[in-house]
């Protein structure tokens, strides 16, 4: 088995209920959205073999896996996350919750895109619904959301600092109108890392 790859990191989860934990990012290629705000580029880099992978991350002293993209669920699937499993990882994904997910996932995030009706676009399977969030985007209900441990609203930034804050005030607003709701800062951005 193999999968499109577009890069392999390890650092510290940026957000969410996570965020500070010591991971290992696999970020695979290709995505099902093109939203106006994304800040990733997720073209194929290379093809990799799941054994090649399991040999790159081996290196690193973290049992912690993040399966992120793009949209990881394009190519992610039980058998590739089981093989991880077996091989004693702790696995976490990043998904816009247009896909189901696999078993085994130890985490799962679901981040879904778009200014339509969000509670028809997640699957019910969420630790965590973290939505990012543009000044003057309308919050959805909660209760009209699937049941998740935690409910983040996640500015999005962007290069223009006056925008990004702005977008930050925004989500502070909501959450204070919005109480059910906390706030998921991309802290990886504010201090500097990958």
């Amino acid at each position: 088995m193999s999968l499109r790859v577009k890069e392999i990191f390890y650092s510290l989860q940026g957000e969410g209920g996570r965020q500070g934990e010591a991971s290992i990012f696999i970020r695979l290629a290709d995505c099902n959205l093109r939203c106006d705000f994304c800040d990733t580029d997720f073209t194929v880099k290379e093809t990799m073999l799941l054994e090649q992978i399991l040999e790159q991350i081996s290196q690193y002293p973290c049992l912690w896996i993040v399966w992120t993209g793009g949209e990881p669920m394009l190519q992610l699937t039980d058998e590739i996350v089981l093989f991880f499993k077996e091989k004693g990882f702790l696995q976490a994904i990043e998904s816009n919750g247009h896909y189901w997910l696999p078993e085994n996932l130890d985490y799962k995030v679901i981040s879904p895109k778009g200014k339509s009706d969000y509670a028809k676009k997640i699957n019910p399977q969420a630790d965590e619904i973290r939505l990012p969030i543009q000044k003057g985007d309308i919050i959805p209900n909660q209760k009209s959301l699937p049941e998740a441990r935690f409910y983040f609203l996640s500015p999005v930034f962007t290069d223009d600092k006056t925008t990004t804050k702005a977008n930050i005030d925004y989500c502070v607003e909501q959450i204070k109108q919005h109480p059910e709701w906390c706030l998921s800062l991309q802290i990886h951005k504010l201090i500097g890392i990958e």
